[in-house]
Order: structure tokens, then sequence, then C-alpha cells
């Protein structure tokens, strides 16, 4: 069949939002550190064409939404030869604490946050 399985394009999310915070100065390792962890409570993909194996791709994340319990990301995966969309998505994240439970942004957290969102922060690839 030759095509990507479609779970793997949430991995692929992951390393951008990971990376989208590295850029931002407050890397997840630095989160975790500090108590926060981030679980995945809403995730979406609308895949527009396959991404096949030995394709070279491109992940642009961007910090699209912060509020006093959450955070979003939005996706757009492309095929880096062609330029063409493959798919895009969209993921929220809870604020919790080292026991799983939900807490409020830590402050750390919010000036990290507004920064990049203040800036205009044009997201980053992969």
């Amino acid at each position: 069949m030759g095509v990507v399985y479609y779970a793997n394009y949430f991995r692929w999310f992951e390393v951008g939002r990971n990376e989208l915070c590295r850029a931002m100065g407050y890397p997840y390792s630095q989160w975790e550190r500090d108590g926060v962890t981030l679980p995945a409570v809403e995730a979406s993909c609308r895949y527009k064409s396959p991404a096949r194996y030995d394709d070279l791709l491109e992940l642009e994340t961007r910090l699209e939404a912060v509020d006093d319990f959450s955070v979003s990301f939005s996706y757009v995966l492309r095929n880096a030869e062609t330029g063409k969309v493959l798919a895009v998505g969209r993921t929220k994240h809870a604020f919790c604490g080292r026991d799983g439970r939900l807490i409020r942004r830590p402050p750390k957290v919010w000036e990290a946050l507004s920064k990049a969102l203040e800036e205009g922060d044009d997201g980053v690839g992969v």
C-alpha cells in the first residue's frame, strides 16, 4: 500500500509541539521539571492527501490559544518536495500537575505562552 499509518500523524504533531515549545524558550522538559504536564484532551486530523513511505515531510506547528486551564496547537503537514498539504490538525491540552489533576496555568507557563501569542509567532517548522 505504501501509505503511512494514520496514527503516525499524531506522533509528528507531538514532535512539532515539542519543537515549538523549545523555540519559545520553554522546552517541554522544563514544563515537567516545573510540575506541569499537558495531557491531550482533544485531537483532530483532516487528511487531505496520503503521506507515502520515503516522502520528505515538513510540519508547521502554531500556538493557537491559551486559557486558564488549556492550550491549543494547530499543525499543517506538507510534502517537502511539492509543498502539497497532506494533513491539517489541532490538539488541545489541559494543564495538569504531577498528580494528573487539572491546574490553573502557572505564571511561568503563561509568561512563555503569552509572549509567543503577542509576538504573533509564525510557528515552527520541523
